[in-house]
């Protein structure tokens, strides 16, 4: 194995995708200790296993994805110009095919948002298709996901997501003291988050007299948007953004309820987590993962992608009884086993090294 294992993340966000390959590079240093991370976002290399290859200066922590993309480029080059390594691209992965193949490499890259995100019309479906048949490997990690690449002729790895986190528990303030309902939902506020459903289902639970606090944990581009939705509502005594919280999922057990309103994913860890903390839930049924992650509603409830009245239905039926909707997140533990990172992890492993 005298390979360097890279990984390309360009853009560090502290979002599900940082979290699996956190848990990930927990156990390849056991297997492999010429081991990188690439990424625009400077960090403090703790580890001895690891080594971040990164900019000196804060800087470009700033800019958007696209810069950070080129300047991830220019490190993989400069760096790693006359090695020899496998990436495993996290982010961004037509241009880590694009650079590994001048280079050289061996690319393996894990999708972790459904197609509905890319491919929308005929010139991107071509342009997707032709570039990720140029990849080693491809991850996925959903079933759903991997049928959508068989559509294109693509063949993948199934790799379900990672569970390694620690429970802890942490109170919200405006949960604190309150005795109704507490709706909890975590995301970055972009049109994929959807939280506007969330918001409109809410306006409909209040004119039901429920009594309920929702708190709408993450940051984003949307911020504004969203203030002035719940302000036009009149939920400003109902529904709070919190803003971006380190490690959001110990909040989960300060909620009643958690709901995911997306309009896509990939295989979303926050309904994993609230089934680790035993937290009932309601989620969209987007492609891809909540179906799979839920069991078909066996584990929770499903609605449509932004069917607000059917949400705020689920949420106003969840107030009268908690009953049916808590038994299947007990239940849902006995799956968790699908996550179970050191399985996983030697998935992961096992297929990298193919390439070493």
């Amino acid at each position: 194995m005298n390979k360097k294992i890279i990984f390309y993340i360009p853009s560090i966000e502290g979002g599900g995708v940082e979290k699996n390959l956190y848990s990930l590079i927990k156990y390849l240093p056991k297997k492999n200790n010429k081991i990188f991370i690439i990424t625009a976002d400077r960090k403090n290399n703790k580890s001895k296993d690891i080594k971040y290859v990164c900019p000196n200066s804060d800087y470009w922590s700033k800019k958007n994805r696209t810069i950070k993309n080129i300047i991830c480029i220019y490190l993989l080059i400069k760096n790693f110009w006359s090695s020899k390594a496998v990436i495993l691209s996290f982010q961004s992965n037509i241009t880590s095919i694009i650079t590994s193949k001048f280079l050289g490499f061996k690319v393996l890259i894990r999708l972790n948002t459904s197609l509905n995100k890319y491919v929308n019309n005929l010139f991107k479906t071509i342009i997707f298709k032709f570039f990720y048949s140029l990849s080693d490997a491809i991850i996925v990690n959903s079933k759903f996901f991997q049928n959508e690449l068989n559509e294109f002729n693509l063949k993948s790895q199934l790799i379900y997501n990672l569970n390694d986190y620690e429970k802890k528990k942490k109170k919200l303030d405006f949960f604190k003291r309150f005795k109704g309902l507490k709706i909890l939902n975590i995301g970055r506020l972009t049109d994929q988050k959807d939280q506007l459903t969330l918001i409109k289902s809410l306006k409909i639970l209040k004119e039901k007299k429920v009594n309920f606090r929702c708190c709408i944990i993450g940051r984003g581009s949307l911020k504004d948007k969203l203030k002035i939705e719940i302000a036009k509502l009149n939920l400003n005594k109902n529904v709070k953004l919190v803003g971006f919280k380190n490690k959001a999922e110990e909040y989960l057990s300060d909620s009643d309820i958690f709901v995911l309103s997306s309009k896509f994913e990939g295989l979303p860890n926050v309904l994993i987590e609230s089934q680790k903390y035993g937290v009932p839930i309601i989620s969209s049924n987007c492609p891809t993962g909540p179906n799979e992650i839920l069991m078909n509603g066996k584990l929770g409830e499903l609605f449509s992608v932004g069917d607000y009245h059917n949400l705020a239905n689920k949420l106003f039926e969840f107030s009268k009884n908690k009953k049916n909707l808590k038994l299947k997140s007990i239940n849902a533990k006995k799956y968790l086993k699908r996550f179970d990172p050191e399985k996983n992890s030697k998935k992961y492993f096992d297929l990298i090294s193919e390439y070493l």
